[in-house]
């Protein structure tokens, strides 16, 4: 009989478990707890992920150094969770399992357990006070300002506040704000619900176990609450919700929705938490204590022991699928995580992802549609601008111009859409033609004027604006397109009186900025609200009457097969911000191709019927929905390295008749901080004919002397470089 051993997960990039020694003496470690084992010359954490027969020859066995947890950190399910990624994903298992875990327990120490976080409250006298005769006392009054609008966990409060725990004992001594315990609150009962959300509610509640729902409501239909209606019930029977939005910008508001309907026992994981207080999330969740968590793509991984409720909004976003190490679709993966644990899930959203969609029509999802608005609103109103008729100055023409302007003389709103920050993307040299180029990457670089620099997006990399020509001297050098930064500029000359309101990733440095912003918007004050894709998603201005979209002209000759998908969804996404209060909405579209399909069809006839159009496209190229793929990427700082590597990749690649390959060939952008970029695509009608490909061969790339030269990946289902 094979001796029994301790098979481990390691955070190292090589597949499979680690056999090691049980204790002489002392307690055997559980299946999920985690050990420090030697590994080569390092001592190195890892999970026990099960015991039984070793793999290898006992006497080769070394013994685990130390346990460090009495009870599993990892329970069945989770672990059983990272095991299926790992197949699915063919990643090492135990990147898999650190990817599960906070930082603070991935380093491998006892995790610092900390009394519960406080919660605050105003109280009586507190709720009297003005905050404007508080003067220079500026962190107490945003303090007040964000508890007035109901009870706030503290790491909530001094994020989006700027204050510190010294404010808040400060106005606990004056007897303004008090703590209180999570779930003690008064739960606010929400709104009669119109008749589709009423549907939409039922269906869910009356799934039995495990079934998907994909809830397709045009913006402002009430999909939030849907979702609340549909996690009312999981809370009041003693049940745990986990929900994923795709941008950290979205958290507070929702966050603060859903502690005012379930009185507390909310929290939150996202990238702007600390390492303590991401651990602090993980333990209220694991105990029960939070009962639902709120958070981006990583908190899939939360330990939740009564999870009955998984729910994805803006379940089209691409930020769901990770781009580097463990290239997982969060989306994807809480289907999977719903099905193991038999719960039903919901994938919100008003422009579904091509694969949902698909998955609804052929019966695999439960299909709900919102397709009206909440109370009196009406979907904004569509009008297309003919740029080549009326020319642009700094990115807006003069009819954009005359409506936003009459707009503002009503004391409106308007959102300006633009996805390219930076003041202008090209910086070249009228007399030689010289263009400012990444040397880094096949890109140029943007320029900044506000901080004198050009940067590429791409890389990082950034060096100071030149006053001259560094090829010939020439003091004319123009600046070609524009960005959020030059319409900036465009915007507060053209519109002196009304505050212009920037939200792109170089205004926006921190959660705090961002609610502020936010919050002078919900102010309903007149303005121009002004940004990327930060600005479109999600958010509810109800001020916004007219929502202008600069420039979508890019998207409708790229390479990317999903281009035409993305634009789409962005196209209506911020179509949506416009008109959700009682004034009406008009969505303006500059472009030099008015009558292209995408924004023919899109406004006409509506994302649905869009979607069957690209559909038949994608069925005749064997693409996803119908076709799936897997990218093989591979990098090095030489490109003979990676063209060797790839090369020996696809002599070894198995022979099926239902499985193509294709390449190595350069990846849409070659040259990237620095690296060289190739990469081999597969291709099958058939999901487990791709795998009856990949498994081996993947296992086989780990053999070759050449992918020690390079840094190589593996992407199943890629939303990027196809």
């Amino acid at each position: 009989m094979a001796k029994p051993a301790i098979r481990v997960a390691v955070p190292v990039p090589v597949p499979g478990l680690f056999d090691y020694e049980l204790p002489k003496n002392g307690p055997k470690p559980a299946a999920g707890t985690r050990v420090k084992v030697p590994f080569g010359r390092r001592s190195v954490f890892g999970v026990v992920m099960e015991i039984g027969p070793a793999g290898i020859d006992p006497k080769r066995l070394k013994p685990v150094t130390s346990v460090l947890d009495e009870a599993p950190v990892l329970d069945d399910h989770l672990r059983a969770f990272c095991s299926w990624l790992s197949r699915y994903y063919l990643h090492p298992i135990g990147e898999v399992v650190a990817a599960a875990l906070p930082a603070e327990l991935r380093r491998g120490e006892a995790p610092r357990i900390r009394p519960p976080e406080p919660r605050w409250a105003l109280t009586d006298e507190g709720a009297e006070i003005d905050p404007d005769t508080l003067g220079r006392a500026v962190r107490q009054r945003a303090v007040l300002e964000h508890l007035s609008a109901g009870p706030a966990q503290h790491g909530d409060l001094l994020a989006e506040s700027g204050a510190d725990r010294g404010v808040c004992d400060a106005l606990e001594e004056k007897g303004w704000i008090t703590r209180v315990e999570a779930g003690t609150e008064a739960a606010r009962p929400g709104p009669e619900l119109t008749r589709d959300q009423r549907r939409a509610v039922d269906a869910i509640r009356s799934a039995p176990g495990f079934e998907a729902f994909l809830l397709n409501g045009v913006t402002g239909s009430g999909k939030t609450e849907v979702y609340l209606s549909a996690i009312e019930p999981v809370v009041a029977d003693g049940g745990q919700a986990l929900v994923l939005v795709p941008e950290i910008g979205l958290t507070p508001q929702l966050i603060r929705r859903f502690e005012e309907r379930l009185g507390g026992r909310v929290a939150a994981v996202h990238s702007g938490r600390t390492d303590l207080e991401r651990l602090d999330v993980w333990e209220r969740a694991r105990t029960g204590q939070a009962a639902v968590v709120i958070g981006t793509r990583s908190a899939l991984f939360t330990p939740m022991a009564k999870l009955k409720l998984i729910v994805i909004d803006e379940e089209h976003d691409g930020s769901f699928k990770q781009q580097d190490g463990l290239h997982y679709s969060a989306r994807d993966a809480g289907v999977k995580r719903a099905q193991m644990l038999d719960v039903p899930i919901i994938l919100g959203s008003a422009t579904p992802s091509l694969e949902s969609l698909h998955n609804a029509q052929e019966g695999r999802y439960g299909h709900l549609r919102l397709e009206h608005r909440i109370g009196s609103a009406g979907l904004p109103h569509a009008e297309v601008i003919d740029l080549r008729h009326h020319p642009a100055e700094d990115g807006i023409c003069e009819p954009a111009y005359a409506r936003i302007a009459h707009h503002l003389r009503h004391d409106e709103q308007v959102l300006v859409f633009l996805n390219r920050r930076g003041y202008a993307p090209v910086l070249m040299c009228h007399a030689c033609g010289w263009m400012a180029l990444c040397h880094r990457c096949d890109a140029r670089l943007t320029l900044h004027q506000g901080a004198g620099q050009l940067r590429c997006h791409h890389c990082g990399s950034s060096q100071g604006q030149p006053p001259l020509c560094p090829e010939c001297g020439s003091s004319r050098l123009l600046t070609v397109g524009e960005g959020t930064e030059k319409l900036q500029d465009s915007l507060e000359k053209r519109f002196p009186d009304r505050p212009v309101i920037r939200i792109d990733r170089d205004t926006i440095r921190s959660q705090r900025r961002l609610q502020e912003s936010l919050e002078m918007i919900r102010s309903g004050r007149s303005a121009i609200l002004l940004g990327t894709q930060m600005l479109a998603k999600g958010h509810h201005f109800p001020g916004v009457t007219l929502s202008l979209v600069v420039n979508l002209d890019q998207a409708l000759f790229s390479a990317d097969f999903r281009a035409s998908e993305k634009a789409a969804q962005l196209l209506l996404q911020v179509a949506g911000r416009a008109g959700r209060g009682e004034r009406p909405g008009t969505l303006l579209l500059q472009t030099h191709h008015p009558e292209h399909s995408l924004f023919s069809t899109v406004l006409q006839q509506g994302y649905e019927t869009f979607g069957e159009e690209l559909m038949r496209e994608r069925r005749a190229a064997a693409f996803p929905p119908f076709g799936h793929l897997a990218l093989l990427r591979g990098e090095a700082t030489r490109r003979d390295q990676v063209r060797d590597f790839l090369d020996r990749a696809a002599s070894i690649a198995p022979a099926l008749e239902a499985v193509h390959v294709y390449g190595p060939m350069p990846a849409p952008m070659e040259r990237r901080a620095g690296r060289l970029r190739m990469q081999i695509l597969v291709q099958s009608m058939e999901r487990t004919e791709l795998f009856r490909f990949l498994r081996p061969w993947v296992a086989a790339l780990y053999e070759l002397p050449e992918a020690n030269r390079v840094r190589w990946s593996i992407d199943v289902d890629p939303l990027e470089g196809v």
